[in-house]
């Protein structure tokens, strides 16, 4: 019989449920964010090809004043699409991953070109469209860590000791 104090054996068996939790999310939370963060792009990148359906449509096109904003919102929408589909495929990274580096820089422009329409209080009081556009450091940061396993790397549950 087992003879361990009643908070050791509960702290035993707290850390084999955390360890399993720990290696499932090690597992899968790479495919889990690279599926999701691919439905994301895709699904705003669709919303662009409906004149009027992206909340983010007037954004772009008072952004990019010095385009045609009928020709570059197909554009940048096929683009965000294209993104979406080589996540959500994990197909063709380092190229899906360059076309998201390259238009994360876009998405920073009203940040400074519009920037009665992102700040309420310069420089902490974000409007939805700033809040919209502060979120993409979320999506970068995504971004980098699936670019750092384009060479086979992954998640490490615990290290070696």
């Amino acid at each position: 019989m087992n003879q361990r104090p009643f908070g050791k054996q509960i702290q035993t068996q707290f850390d084999q449920i955390d360890r399993q939790i720990t290696v499932w999310m090690a597992r899968y939370g790479m495919l889990i964010m690279r599926i999701g963060l691919g439905i994301i792009f895709f699904w705003f990148g669709a919303l662009k090809l409906v004149p009027g359906l992206s909340p983010a449509e007037e954004l772009v096109r008072n952004t990019t004043y010095f385009v045609n904003p009928d020709w570059f919102i197909p554009v940048l929408a096929v683009w965000e699409m294209a993104i979406g589909l080589g996540l959500m495929l994990g197909k063709f990274m380092r190229l899906t991953l360059l076309l998201l580096f390259l238009q994360m820089p876009g998405t920073a422009l009203p940040l400074l070109v519009l920037p009665d329409s992102v700040w309420t209080e310069f420089p902490y009081g974000l409007t939805l469209e700033g809040q919209y556009i502060v979120k993409n450091l979320v999506l970068i940061g995504a971004g980098l860590v699936l670019r750092g396993t384009v060479r086979g790397g992954r998640v490490v549950p615990e290290p070696e000791k």
